[in-house]
């Protein structure tokens, strides 16, 4: 029982930081079940069987309000689904010994991605363009698919950032069609893992557990997102991604770093960790306070003073 309540409240954690970033489910809910030592592949089957529900209901969600283009979840969907259930008999395959050291430096690379993205340049911005084809589309999800189940996470950091970054696709259909197309990843996942390990080693109370603690999440975060910045949540929640999964592999018998290295690894990571999220505070109040000058300009109909050069 205290196990199941643990696993709800991960699922709680995992869909807080999902709610209000748009993406990262996955990584954050497969770093904290590895955290309390679950299996790797156990652990990816877990997220993915529990995202079927939580996908279903977002893309539900997003179709109802407009944000889906339906040939982009196709073009993206079909290959994600493809790569997913590839990455699945892959992981599925490996002994715990190897599987867990792999899944971490997958999980450790999005941490860093999920850092570096949200302290540098905030949420991600994007201007209409050209309709996405799918020759972009269809190695993008084929990419996204493998790493979303090898790492137990990843189809949303791999997927949105590149259609925003390619200007054809506004940020909310953006959001929509990944959040959509993900329900064919998680389905094709699932499957793999029931092929690579079996359903004996998959705990359907765990999954429930999961999913429980999700859809308790969905609302607060939606009341988060409007406390906690986007930009602030993203910096601190890719700090944990990173000493978490870099605490795994250094104690992996690929690295087996002595307690001195490993305690000097850990405060660099705290340093820089809590220089990204005062860097993100900042940012945010600079934004918040140009965006109330061209409000107050806009208003009084003035001309907005030429800000100093920062040094």
């Amino acid at each position: 029982m205290r196990k199941l309540v643990l696993l709800a409240l991960v699922g709680l954690g995992a869909q807080l930081v999902d709610g209000s970033l748009g993406m990262a489910y996955g990584v954050t809910s497969t770093t904290l079940l590895l955290a309390i030592g679950t299996n790797p592949a156990a652990a990816s089957a877990t997220v993915h069987l529990a995202e079927i529900g939580t996908t279903l209901v977002s893309g539900a969600a997003h179709w109802r309000f407009g944000n889906v283009d339906w040939k982009v979840v196709l073009r993206i969907g079909i290959p994600g689904a493809i790569g997913a259930f590839a990455g699945a008999t892959f992981l599925s395959s490996l002994s715990t010994e190897t599987a867990a050291p792999v899944m971490s430096l997958i999980l450790l690379a999005l941490g860093l991605y999920i850092l570096s993205r949200f302290t540098v340049a905030g949420l991600p911005k994007a201007q209409l363009g050209k309709p996405l084809r799918k020759r972009f589309l269809t190695p993008l999800g084929l990419v996204g698919g493998f790493v979303d189940a090898t790492g137990g996470g990843g189809w949303g950091p791999v997927g949105t950032p590149a259609i925003l970054a390619s200007g054809r696709l506004e940020p909310r259909k953006t959001i929509g069609s990944i959040d959509t197309s993900e329900f064919l990843v998680a389905i094709a996942a699932s499957i793999g893992f029931f092929v690579g390990i079996g359903s004996e080693q998959i705990n359907v109370g765990w999954v429930v557990a999961l999913l429980a603690g999700g859809i308790i999440a969905a609302p607060i975060a939606a009341w988060l997102v409007r406390l906690v910045p986007p930009r602030v949540l993203g910096s601190a929640v890719g700090g944990v991604i990173i000493l978490t999964n870099t605490r795994t592999l250094l104690r992996s018998d690929w690295i087996d770093a002595p307690d001195g290295v490993r305690y000097a690894v850990y405060a660099v990571i705290y340093a820089v960790w809590a220089a990204a999220v005062a860097w993100s505070v900042r940012a945010h109040l600079a934004d918040r306070r140009a965006a109330a000058t061209a409000a107050a300009t806009a208003t009084s109909g003035a001309s907005p003073e030429p800000e100093p050069a920062r040094v």
